[in-house]
């Protein structure tokens, strides 16, 4: 075992011995971890962890050059380039797709193997700690899942308008003084202004108001910029839906729940009925047993127990429709070896978990009979216009791109920022396809005309108009 060990540690030593000695004779240099900071910020890190130790869209980045050792090393310039070209043909992309499908990792055609190599060289520093202490901590630091959280400078802000608020009566207390002195010998009467009337004075009364609108000013943008932008939020919800057993476990694609994605512009969260074209046969909850579930039944009015929709449902009172779901509660507590009165009790207590999940909690109205409300998570400024059949059905963009492994997500939780700084670098970086759409063939005959010549490699969303105002603005 020892021997195997050692021999494996030495083949890869190796390995990496002649890929780097290879890599410089074809006139690559040794990577700049400087240079290849500015290229990850721009090219890799909306999708790859900062700290290159924790996974996020995609996978942590530390130690991926021990990973490809056994690979040449022009295979993974490859990968970094056009990875959907090595899934179905090269052992560790087959590896990695494996893992991480269906997130399709972008493709970055405009990178030179000098500049790969000067991102490898970032990212082994970030990863070993051997980079700059500070630039390190800076670019790692940030809560699990990769997000970086700005400093405040709400403090140094409180601090400078102290300052200059001193500055302020300072200068009119030495003006005051001026003018008493200047008046005393011109032989003109005066007095001496006392800190109240300088405080009073026009010139400090126009200072406050004018700081008070920068103020309001500076509060006002920096709110609207924050509008909707709540990444990492996680809310309740009334019923506890788990992505991990829906999506993760059984694979249900998100398409057939969120079905409006693929055809509208809006991702609408599914009815109560999308849910019983499962639940009507799946009765019984894997981890929640009745408790979850039957909250579904009472807000569309199915009586699991007698496996159909309950007639005059609207118009039944709150007692009749408990007495319809707490009986089914209970045959499942007594099946599950429960005695009946520990049956009668359960009944009871999921029966009150029911109607606070289906009433408002605002209002306080019983919705018993009637849609689940939702908390809504993912939320964009009125301004803001964005097209989900357009992404999903045109540019087939992976669900997980913007929702993160949502797969993974027992309560789900808002993934990306999605500010318009975000929105537009995926424009810069996202590569449009051309092959067979006759759109593309007939409005940028230019574009595929250098692509054939060798003087473009990629066409991007932003080539086609992606980045222009009107797109999200109109």
């Amino acid at each position: 075992m020892i021997f195997k060990s050692l021999t494996s540690r030495v083949l890869l030593i190796a390995s990496l011995l002649f890929s780097t000695m290879a890599m410089y004779g074809q006139g690559v240099a040794k990577g700049d971890d400087k240079a290849g900071k500015t290229l990850f910020q721009n090219n890799c890190a909306s999708c790859h962890n900062k700290n290159m130790k924790s996974d996020l869209t995609g996978p942590a980045l530390g130690g991926v050059e021990e990973r490809w050792a056994a690979y040449p090393r022009t295979d993974l310039y490859k990968w970094v380039r056009n990875s959907q070209s090595m899934i179905n043909s090269h052992p560790r992309g087959k590896e990695l797709w494996a893992k991480w499908q269906p997130t399709v990792m972008n493709s970055f055609n405009g990178l030179s193997d000098q500049d790969i190599e000067n991102i490898l060289a970032y990212i082994q520093c970030m990863y070993d700690g051997s980079c700059d202490p500070a630039a390190a901590a800076a670019a790692a630091g940030g809560v699990a899942g990769g997000t970086t959280k700005p400093k405040s400078n709400t403090t140094l802000f409180i601090l400078l308008a102290g300052i200059l608020g001193v500055f302020a009566v300072v200068l009119a207390r030495i003006l005051s003084n001026l003018k008493y002195m200047l008046a005393v010998k011109e032989g003109q009467a005066a007095q001496r202004q006392s800190l109240k009337q300088i405080l009073l004075s026009k010139s400090v009364i126009a200072f406050a108001l004018f700081a008070a609108v920068v103020l309001g000013g500076y509060t006002t943008v920096n709110q609207a910029i924050s509008l909707g932008r709540q990444q990492g939020y996680q809310p309740d919800q009334p019923i506890k839906f788990s992505h991990t057993t829906h999506a993760g476990v059984h694979k249900i694609d998100c398409n057939y729940c969120h079905d409006s994605a693929r055809r509208s512009k809006h991702s609408s969260i599914p009815a109560g009925n999308t849910c019983m074209n499962c639940h009507r046969a799946i009765k019984v909850g894997s981890k929640y047993g009745t408790a979850e579930l039957t909250k579904i039944f009472a807000s569309v009015g199915y009586d699991p127990k007698a496996d159909k929709y309950i007639e005059n449902y609207e118009n039944l009172s709150e007692d009749d429709i408990k007495s319809t779901f707490t009986a089914w509660i209970e045959d499942n507590a007594i099946q599950a070896g429960k005695s009946p009165d520990a049956a009668v009790k359960e009944g009871g207590l999921q029966w009150d978990a029911i109607k606070e999940a289906l009433t408002d909690a605002k209002t306080g109205d019983k919705k018993i009979q009637g849609p689940i409300e939702w908390v809504r998570i993912h939320n964009l400024p009125d301004h803001v216009y964005f097209n989900h059949a357009q992404h999903v059905s045109v540019g087939k963009v992976v669900c997980q791109t913007c929702h993160g492994k949502v797969e993974e997500m027992d309560v789900l939780q808002q993934h990306a920022p999605l500010s318009m700084g975000w929105c537009i670098n995926c424009h810069r970086q996202t590569e449009v396809k051309f092959a067979d759409n006759g759109y593309y063939n007939s409005y940028y005959e230019k574009f595929h005309k250098e692509l054939q010549e060798g003087k473009r490699k990629k066409v991007t969303v932003e080539d086609i108009g992606g980045l222009e105002c009107q797109k999200c603005h109109y």
